[in-house]
């Protein structure tokens, strides 16, 4: 049994809990610009309007629910872990579906959005409901430093130490629900599959990284993930 498991999730995952994608054509990137809520620059420029725009996704994330794609993962995880395996669930997305499904060895690799971090002494919290520019840290008590703890276009994916170095010695690594083109993610399959591991991909349809893969599923994730999680704990 492979004893080193590697597993990426993009935001086909989170879709059908009713969270939108980012990259489709009706995806939050269609509809809003990220230059002016996705930047620090727009962050220096206009905080309110950013602190706006993740406030209203941090009220969509209370109204959704783990879908089976993220409850399945975290039943692999405990199967995998009970019998003596390495596990790291790498997600860009930036929800805690997977936490509320019960995954532990979880890293968000672009942030969490309901963690805040205040730029003026860099303490990370949980964030509040409606972050304001006027709101005092929790940590030094002044106001005006909170930010949400998203990864910006333009700034460094979090935790790439750890994430390259779990890649390099994986031996699986499963990608599910990725577009395959935001990079550093999308270069994962390729550190992976150069370091001697299998690659499979779970996704709605093909990426410009799939000729990477040695398998491929297609289906949405609550179907296409369940089945292979049935697959490999049996």
């Amino acid at each position: 049994m492979t004893q080193s498991l590697f597993i990426l999730t993009g935001s086909g995952v989170s879709a059908e809990s009713g969270l939108g994608t980012f990259r489709d054509t009706d995806g939050l990137w269609a509809k809003f610009d990220w230059r002016e809520l996705a930047t620090p620059e727009a962050f220096a420029s206009k905080p309110e309007q950013v602190h706006a725009f993740y406030n209203a996704r941090r009220a969509g994330l209370k109204k959704a629910s783990p879908n089976a794609a993220h409850l399945a993962l975290a039943d692999l995880e405990r199967a995998w872990l009970a019998r003596g395996g390495e596990f790291l669930l790498v997600t860009q997305n930036v929800d805690d579906l997977h936490e509320q499904a019960g995954s532990e060895r979880v890293v968000h690799m672009h942030g969490e959005l309901k963690k805040m971090r205040c730029e003026l002494c860099g303490e990370v919290h949980e964030a509040f409901d409606e972050i304001t520019m006027d709101l005092p840290c929790l940590n030094c008590r002044e106001a005006g430093g909170l930010r949400p703890h998203i990864v910006w276009f333009g700034e460094m994916p979090m935790e790439m130490d750890l994430i390259y170095d779990q890649l390099e010695a994986c031996d699986l690594f499963v990608a599910i629900g990725t577009s395959g083109t935001v990079y550093p993610a999308a270069g994962f399959s390729q550190v992976a599959k150069q370091a001697g591991a299998r690659c499979l991909e779970i996704n709605l349809e093909e990426t410009d990284t799939s000729p990477l893969f040695d398998e491929a599923r297609k289906g949405l994730a609550s179907q296409a993930v369940p089945a292979w999680v049935a697959d490999m704990v049996g």
